[in-house]
């Protein structure tokens, strides 16, 4: 009797089920907005095929974007090439119709706001009217396919800046420039820990630390998505790229990553692991690279066993560009494409990035008992999610008349300004700036960096002319107050167009002059391809300037006239001869659309420079691998030809104030427990007759471990702004993860011990001052699942 009552109880269930969906087919559940998140996926996925939730896993290209890869074709060649050149086989008109049908979940690279409303109008007149998710790489700002949009400094320069705060703000608005132009998730931060400055990505990056790294990693999830990214001023953002993709085993993006567990658990997973418990945030992107053998697409203890499992990663995963088939194509690990997708998607993968007959695969994966629907499912779920809490199910279309009013506004300028200032290195001065008695002088400017876009970084289009100031437009715009002259010339825009008749004249013309202002550097501009010296696939060899750019400053030098080098790049540059020889250094790095007036005015003294390295700055390439957080015997014996200390080291960076910093205090001794929290205070006095702002860093070391430590590691950093004469104590917390490693069986745990505390303005033992604390009782803040 008991099976007949559950039998007649499910099958009066599942009627009703039917009913209900019968009666809501019209105005189905997942349609109410006043509905709950949950709620409405349920109502949803129950409604799609299993084609249908294969296709939210898909992304492609935005059409216009196809056109525009095949070059300057007819009208007639295009009906006749179109898409070719991404999906053979494939036209435009296919995308469209597939996203008609509801067979493409979302885009990338879409080039114009009216594409955007274009595409999600093709997804309205789908069967199940699923809105797409818009992608693009707003790295440091919307303005990759954007003209016109705010151009921010890039991460390596907003990482120089140590202000977590600007960043949340910096990235709260790009948010808002990305809504108000179609797009609703950011293929941001870029949390790779440096560990090879060769590499060209080295700009897009926060440097080489795992603390500071994390820091500017959770202010911009946070800036981007807010707490939970819903609304229409909110985008989901993406960390990438797990993992280790800049330590390859030659510096070349891509190439394989063999190093050790506990160093990618040390070093490289620690911004991660912040990411998910700190910030939310909602996708994470896998690497091109291989590690340890096992390529980054279709590595299971990655995606599903540690950021899953054990550390509560919630949203979904998506592929690098083309990156699943390459599992096939560049690892050989599998057959073909469709073992490709087995495997990855297997392993914690959720959507394709970019192209067709993924979707294919994994309905023909799932039929075979390959796949798991319910693998599938999960996936699905997420992506879903992002949907309805971005609120596209309500609206997915943008008002295209209310754009200007929403980007490059003046706020957003300002922001960008203000991360440009501090964000400037001064890596060297003899006292000659800021430039004092300028009145009546001739400054000579020169260089392949100083009068063009390179200073907008990597993932920029070109801007309109107004909406950017140059190196030089920078200097010449505060000309007339400071009743100097400015002599320009171009000596080739690029270091690769140097030539020894422009050395020539520029020197001849630098004669005239009574200072010279030398714009180097590299070039990661990213729509001057055949030109460019560093950035994303174009990695380094050397850490050299490019191109004749020595030669044309050495012929500078020798007019025994003060010079004064600003760098542009993305990448450090390893010149110890030149520094020797100049009056100054800036590091200006990339520092977006006012970075020349941010230059100018750090030239002239109206901005006080406080900028500081997020990396270390090698003699040579033969320096590396050259960190400041190294193991203690690292440097045990010397070179035979080269010092052993770098060039310039982590966290360093001048000022045209004198700080002097006190012994630092601790609130107490003894560390408690996994809840204590012991503060240290240092004062900072300004000695002298400026004004400035200084960062306060606090280094930690353990001074005996069962495992190997690093000789240092930045745990804190505040700026304090100090007047002249003044003095400010600046207060900066030890949490028990300050103090925590890994341990045999990679249980994250504090030993107990004596641990040294460090604070002063740079990571070099010249600038630190110390105190130590101890750890009676050891204890563990989270164990292996």
């Amino acid at each position: 009797m008991s099976i007949i009552i559950v039998v007649t109880t499910l099958i009066i269930s599942c009627n009703e089920k039917k009913t209900q969906n019968s009666r809501n087919d019209q105005n189905p559940l997942y349609l109410e907005a006043s509905a709950s998140v949950e709620d409405r996926i349920e109502d949803l996925m129950s409604r799609m095929t299993l084609e249908d939730k294969a296709a939210q896993m898909s992304q492609y290209v935005g059409m216009e974007h196809m056109r525009k890869a095949l070059g300057d074709l007819s009208e007639e060649e295009l009906d006749k090439n179109d898409a070719q050149g991404f999906y053979p086989g494939f036209k435009t008109t296919d995308i469209a119709r597939l996203t008609r049908e509801g067979k493409i979940g979302s885009f990338l690279h879409v080039l114009t706001a009216e594409e955007a409303n274009e595409l999600q109008e093709l997804a309205q007149e789908s069967p199940l009217k699923i809105p797409l998710l818009i992608g693009i790489d707003a790295i440091h700002g919307n303005a990759y396919y954007q003209g016109g949009a705010t151009v921010y400094p890039t991460p390596i320069t907003q990482a120089a800046t140590f202000d977590d705060s600007l960043m949340v703000k910096a990235s709260q608005q790009t948010a808002k420039e990305m809504r108000a132009t179609g797009t609703q998730w950011t293929f941001t931060p870029n949390i790779d820990v440096l560990r090879d400055p060769r590499w060209g990505r080295t700009g897009e990056t926060y440097g080489e630390d795992p603390f500071l790294v994390g820091n500017m990693g959770v202010a911009a999830i946070k800036g981007l998505q807010g707490d939970d990214f819903s609304g229409s001023d909110k985008v989901i953002a993406c960390a990438k790229h797990l993992i280790a993709g800049s330590q390859s085993v030659n510096g070349l993006n891509a190439s394989p990553t063999d190093v050790s567990k506990r160093t990618l658990f040390e070093m490289f997973l620690p911004p991660y692991r912040r990411a998910v418990q700190e910030a939310n945030v909602f996708s994470i992107m896998a690497a091109h690279n291989e590690v340890n053998g096992m390529p980054g697409h279709m590595d299971e203890f990655m995606m599903t066993d540690l950021m899953r499992d054990r550390w509560g990663f919630k949203g979904f995963y998506v592929s690098d560009w083309n990156d699943i088939s390459r599992i096939a194509k560049w690892h050989h690990v599998a057959r073909d494409f469709k073992e490709s997708v087995q495997f990855s998607v297997g392993a914690g993968m959720d959507m394709n990035m970019h192209g067709p007959y993924f979707q294919d695969y994994v309905v023909e994966l799932v039929n075979e008992g390959k796949l798991s629907e319910e693998r599938v499912n999960d996936a699905v779920y997420k992506i879903l999610e992002a949907k309805f809490r971005l609120g596209l199910f309500e609206n997915p279309f943008i008002d295209l008349e209310s754009i200007k009013s929403k980007i490059f506004t003046e706020e957003h300028k300002q922001t960008a300004l203000e991360q440009a200032r501090k964000g400037v290195v001064l890596q060297k001065n003899n006292g000659f700036l800021p430039l004092k008695n300028v009145s009546g002088k001739k400054i000579f400017i020169t260089g392949p960096n100083a009068d063009n876009m390179t200073t907008l970084g990597d993932w920029t289009s070109p801007q309109p002319e107004d909406n950017y100031v140059t190196i030089k437009e920078g200097i010449d715009n505060l000309a007339e107050k400071y009743n100097y002259a400015t002599d320009y010339y171009d000596c080739g825009q690029r270091s690769k167009w140097i030539t020894d008749e422009n050395i020539a004249t520029a020197k001849q013309r630098a004669a005239q002059s009574d200072i010279i202002i030398l714009v180097l550097g590299e070039n990661s501009y990213r729509h001057d391809w055949k030109n460019k010296t560093t950035g994303e696939n174009i990695d380094r060899a050397t850490l050299a300037l490019s191109g004749n750019q020595i030669k044309l400053a050495n012929k500078l030098f020798e007019l025994n006239k003060p010079v004064v080098v600003v760098y542009v790049s993305g990448s450090p540059i390893a010149e110890p001869w030149l520094e020797q020889r100049a009056k100054a250094v800036v590091n200006a790095w990339e520092p977006g659309a006012f970075g020349g007036q941010a230059v100018a005015e750090i030239l002239t003294g109206e901005v006080n420079p406080s900028g500081k390295l997020p990396l270390t700055v090698p003699r040579s390439v033969g320096q590396l691998q050259m960190i400041y957080n190294h193991k203690p015997t690292a440097y045990i014996h010397k070179y035979n030809t080269e010092k052993k200390v770098p060039l310039h080291p982590f966290g360093f960076g001048l000022s045209f104030s004198k700080f002097e910093f006190s012994e630092p205090t601790v609130s107490k001794a003894d560390f408690a427990g996994i809840d204590d929290t012991i503060t240290v205070e240092v004062t900072v006095n300004n000695t002298s007759n400026v004004d400035g702002e200084e960062v306060v860093q606090m280094y930690v070391r353990d001074n005996r471990s069962s495992y190997t430590r690093p000789v240092k590691e930045l745990k804190g950093y505040k700026r304090v702004f100090v007047k002249a004469g003044e003095s400010k104590t600046v207060s900066i917390p030890i949490t028990a993860e300050s103090l925590a490693m890994y341990d045999k069986d990679f249980n994250f745990v504090v030993e107990p011990g004596d641990f040294t505390i460090m604070t002063g303005n740079s990571s070099a033992d010249k600038d630190l001052k110390t105190t130590t604390i101890s750890v009676k009782n050891g204890f563990t803040i989270e164990k292996v699942n």
